[in-house]
């Protein structure tokens, strides 16, 4: 039970917020790409995929900053610092959950079974980008995008192009709520060389992410035109607007905890950009 405890730690699924920021995404596609409600066999296979490549995610994320994360406060109790697992057990767990989602994904058509390749490359590369690029997060938001064209490509057969709106929509959302995150890390991460947007935008970091909010936005305003969308779906972004401008106006104040509740409260704009694709085609 032991052992079981420090591979479940590994995986952070006490921590859900990642699952929600991969899921919420994919489940905009489905419906989208449905018109309407999708396949329940979709739905379930793009649900446990999202708890399954999230937690594949953290393992190899732990890998990767194993030399790292025992001079973070942090993160210095994580198992692989601890020595609780080994370097060895940490990847054959990651490509036991790989294996484990891509069972899933071997239950859809050939061309979402090619995309899924490429969603499992962009896992393993993430973690590793953050010693070599100021953008990490960018890569970030790519491998929790892949999920969009995966979608459209179970659903349609094919990647139609008003499905890579919906893909930009996630990896500029990822630059937002990581930059966020990255705020808290900024004193350790500049010790141990780790590089991040959070570094790279320094005083202008609100300005630059509230330039990202706009972009966002308007790309959503963008979506419910390409797949002429309600009245449901644009009160919902309304609702997205006052959530950007509270964060944009917490993250002006520069302080770690605020823009860690920030992070936090970005699983809402998801699930209120969800909750407004899926009323309107209900309604």
């Amino acid at each position: 039970m032991a052992k079981l405890d420090v591979y479940l730690s590994l995986t952070r699924l006490n921590r859900p917020i990642g699952i929600y920021l991969v899921l919420w995404p994919a489940l905009w596609a489905l419906w989208l790409a449905s018109d309407g409600l999708p396949d329940t066999w979709l739905l379930l296979v793009f649900t446990l995929g999202a708890v399954l490549m999230r937690s594949a995610g953290c393992v190899i994320n732990d890998y990767a900053d194993r030399n790292f994360d025992g001079a973070v406060e942090r993160t210095c109790q994580r198992p692989l610092v601890t020595g609780q697992i080994s370097s060895k057990e940490a990847l054959l767990f990651f490509a036991g959950l790989c294996l484990l989602a891509f069972a899933l994904v071997l239950t859809l058509n050939p061309l979402t079974i090619g995309l899924s390749f490429v969603a499992v490359a962009l896992a393993a590369l993430y973690p590793f980008m953050k010693r070599h690029t100021y953008w990490p997060q960018a890569f970030l938001g790519a491998a929790f995008a892949w999920a969009i064209p995966m979608a459209f490509a179970a659903v349609q057969g094919n990647v139609p192009w008003q499905a890579w709106p919906v893909f930009v929509v996630t990896l500029i959302w990822s630059l937002i709520y990581d930059t966020a995150y990255a705020v808290g890390d900024k004193p350790d991460d500049l010790k141990v060389g780790i590089k991040s947007t959070a570094i790279l935008f320094g005083d202008s970091l609100a300005q630059i992410v509230g330039l990202f909010q706009l972009l966002m936005w308007g790309l959503l305003v963008w979506i419910g035109d390409l797949f002429e969308l309600g009245w449901i779906y644009y009160l919902s972004l309304l609702w997205v607007a006052g959530l950007f401008i509270y964060h944009y106006f917490e993250l002006r104040k520069q302080n770690a905890t605020l823009a860690f509740r920030v992070f936090l409260q970005n699983h809402w704009i998801g699930l209120i950009v969800l909750g407004g694709i899926v009323l309107d085609s209900l309604f």
